[in-house]
């Protein structure tokens, strides 16, 4: 049994949340419980009650961080590090910290360097592109200091897929220590899609609503598709800073009548909510660089529903074309109703696909199978810590 700190320090994360990064934070945790480890986690921000299985997760709070101008909010995030070096030292001794790399933290690698012990960084997006194209960064030199220093103080870094490894590797001496292993989904949660016939051809999409996620591709995609099928609804779970935008699109092509947007649902509801699709879709638009290992994608694919997605990044490796769903070029809205058109009129190929989409998540993509391969590199790093400090020992014995 190893005692493992998980460290979070990214206060946009609510870590018992429902954001699909909250249940990310949650799934590690508990793949760490199944396997019998103690786990500190160390968080800013707790947000909702901790769920019924993860109650053997021991928590520290970290300070939170004020909602000040975005300059001063930075400096205070950055200067954070000695609280977590000092929360970890209070609650140690450790046997490896796993911390999920954030823009202003290195303070559970740094310490994990300290005192001689794996310490494994997780890396899910390029932050700094994403922070400067989408929201706002003025301190943009120190961000570049802190992923030089984080990046390089790693034992291992996992990414989430070769774009993140490629964009991690412009920063390290060492690239070989990066470890590429998509993320999962609990296929406990989703149950195989049975074959039933619904008053509506129902098109879905599960995320945040965010501008990478081609949601406006998916509306043109279903208006085209349902001014030819008028049986037929889109179903939209989930919100984020392009709502708005899309409910104003959606009442100018009078599709409120075939478009329910849910917002924000627990994630308990999604099984649920799958059940009630036809087709699951992800409409990425073309990106010059997609990082993503989307966790909707691995859901759909849980739940036994035929897919329909963007040929792009990680995704072609994940679906097969015509065997485990359907791909198509990002951004081509006649190839996406078209898609729809395919699967509306094939019940058959609809269940096939969905056999083939859970048995390939069930081979390959299980939390389970991430949490074992990350335990397996914590091994190897730790034997390797051991077998460094016995030939320190060697090497003092042998000058003495």
């Amino acid at each position: 049994m190893m005692r493992i700190a998980y460290v979070c320090a990214d206060s946009g994360i609510p870590v018992f949340g429902q954001k699909g990064c909250s249940i990310h934070v949650q799934e590690i945790l508990r793949g760490f419980l199944k396997q019998n480890h103690q786990v500190h986690l160390f968080s800013p921000r707790f947000s909702d009650d901790k769920p019924d299985d993860l109650q053997g997760v021991k928590l520290h709070e970290l300070l939170p961080i004020p909602k000040v101008a975005q300059g001063l909010r930075e400096k205070i995030a950055l200067s954070m590090n000695s609280e977590i070096d000092a929360a970890l030292d209070y609650a140690e001794p450790f046997d490896l910290v796993y911390e999920r790399y954030s823009l202003w933290s290195y303070g559970g690698i740094e310490y994990a360097r300290k005192k001689g012990i794996p310490g494994i960084l997780e890396v899910n997006s390029p932050l700094i592109l994403e922070q400067q194209k989408h929201r706002s960064l003025v301190h943009l030199q120190e961000a570049e200091s802190v992923a030089i220093k984080v990046f390089n103080a790693a034992t291992t870094i996992i990414a989430v897929s070769d774009a993140v490894k490629d964009y991690v590797s412009q920063y390290v001496n060492n690239p070989d220590k990066i470890k590429v292993i998509p993320n999962g989904v609990n296929a406990d949660r989703f149950h195989p899609k049975k074959i039933t016939s619904h008053a509506y051809f129902t098109v879905g999409f599960v995320g945040s609503l965010k501008p990478w996620h081609g949601l406006p591709i998916l509306l043109d995609a279903f208006e085209q598709f349902h001014h030819h099928y008028p049986q037929s609804r889109l179903l939209i779970i989930g919100k984020g800073p392009e709502s708005d935008r899309l409910q104003t699109q959606i009442n100018q092509k009078n599709l409120n009548s075939a478009v329910q947007l849910t917002g924000a649902v627990p994630p308990y509801a999604i099984p649920f909510l799958l059940e009630q699709m036809d087709v699951a879709v992800a409409p990425y638009p073309p990106l010059d660089k997609f990082y993503f290992s989307p966790l909707k994608v691995y859901e759909y694919m849980a739940a036994g529903l035929p897919v329909v997605a963007s040929d792009i990044g990680q995704i072609r490796d994940v679906i097969k074309h015509g065997n485990n769903g359907l791909l198509c070029p990002p951004g081509d809205i006649n190839a996406l109703s078209e898609a729809f058109i395919r699967l509306m009129r094939s019940p058959q190929l609809r269940h096939q696909l969905g056999i083939s989409a859970r048995k390939t998540i069930l081979a390959h993509y299980t939390w389970d199978q991430v949490v074992e391969k990350i335990l397996k590199l914590a091994k190897g790093a730790r034997s390797r810590e051991q077998g460094a400090e016995g030939e320190g020992k060697k090497i003092n014995i042998k000058v003495a």
